[in-house]
């Protein structure tokens, strides 16, 4: 029998283990010891020293609910109060863990087979968790997974395009630049021609938008700069091949650069009877190509994640569960 309590002291667990992206291990061992217990088939997927994915299996799966095991820094541990749990993970996603495992052991209370759990690594990063996991697919319906959506049906998530870039100069003193070449300047030059540039937009999805998250370069107030760099963002609504062929038109020839992240946006399942809802972040489920149909939904607010008041509301964890049954039960239940 389960209750409440249970769902948010396991949050509370959860949260209190340090598994900022590189160092998930605990955590894995954690939940491969727990699902183990309550009669799961549970295998760890290694992905890097010291790092791996859990797999847990009731039966041989048609649906699976997953989320990811990481956090961003710092690690922040587990408090709590009459509304909400705290910490970094609270909802993103550990939150989504604790619910996704309630509802796994309620299904089974239920009777209901064929079902499993997906736990990954390194989403906050690279995804290498979900690329591990792509390898060793096992050919299921449907993966169901977890973001904070506050408990609603994604239609729809952008992607990601990150393009680094790096100018040179020339090095000279301040005192007389005519004999220098700023890299600075250059930079500055490159990113307000990319600001200007127009981008795409999607009827669902809404406008293309771009960040510049990084600059550096310089070496003191009165050298001129020999290089600099920047690492801008964008979060993308369809292909990302136009969108680059206009970005590769602004830089040629005038800087070194290199496409590090390609994630494309998504058209997400959808279904009646779920509120509904668009996310500008991105998630795993673009790498997981070969885990079925994707569905994504989740408890807690992205406005929250990433915090320093980082938290989770204990009303949405236990919606969360029920819905997560929900969805097995008619992903389940689905001839098409």
């Amino acid at each position: 029998m389960f209750n409440d309590r249970s769902l948010f002291d396991l949050t509370k667990a959860l949260v209190s283990i340090d598994s900022v992206t590189g160092r998930e291990g605990a955590c894995a061992e954690f939940l491969s010891n727990h699902l183990s217990q309550k009669g799961f088939q549970v295998e760890l997927q290694p992905v890097s020293p010291g790092r791996s994915n859990v797999l847990a299996l009731w039966g041989t799966p048609e649906v699976v609910l997953s989320t990811h095991m990481d956090t961003v820094p710092p690690f922040m541990p587990a408090g709590e109060d009459a509304e909400f749990i705290y910490g970094r993970g609270a909802c993103d996603a550990k939150g989504i863990v604790a619910s996704q495992v309630t509802a796994a052991e309620r299904l089974v209370e239920e009777g209901v087979v064929d079902f499993g759990l997906l736990f990954l690594v390194g989403e906050e990063e690279m995804s290498d968790g979900a690329q591990a996991a792509n390898r060793m697919a096992l050919g299921v319906k449907y993966i169901v997974n977890g973001e904070p959506t506050e408990n609603k049906l994604v239609i729809g998530a952008k992607g990601i395009l990150r393009v680094d870039i790096r100018t040179r100069g020339r090095m000279a003193h301040s005192a007389y630049p005519e004999l220098g070449e700023s890299a600075i300047e250059k930079l500055l030059d490159v990113l307000n021609d990319l600001r200007r540039m127009p981008l795409p937009s999607d009827p669902i999805l809404g406008e293309t938008t771009v960040n510049i998250g990084v600059i550096s370069g310089g070496r003191a107030a009165n050298v001129i700069p020999d290089e600099a760099r920047a690492q801008v963002l964008y979060r993308t609504v369809d292909g990302s091949a136009d969108l680059r062929s206009r970005i590769e038109a602004v830089l040629n020839g005038r800087c070194e650069y290199q496409f590090v992240r390609d994630t494309p946006a998504l058209h997400l399942e959808e279904m009646e009877g779920f509120d509904t809802t668009v996310v500008a972040f991105t998630t795993d489920l673009p790498t997981l190509t070969r885990w079925g149909r994707r569905v994504l939904l989740g408890p807690g607010s992205v406005s929250l994640a990433h915090t320093d008041h980082e938290r989770v509301r204990k009303a949405d964890l236990v919606q969360a569960v029920q819905l997560y049954c929900r969805l097995v039960r008619e992903l389940k239940s689905r001839t098409d």
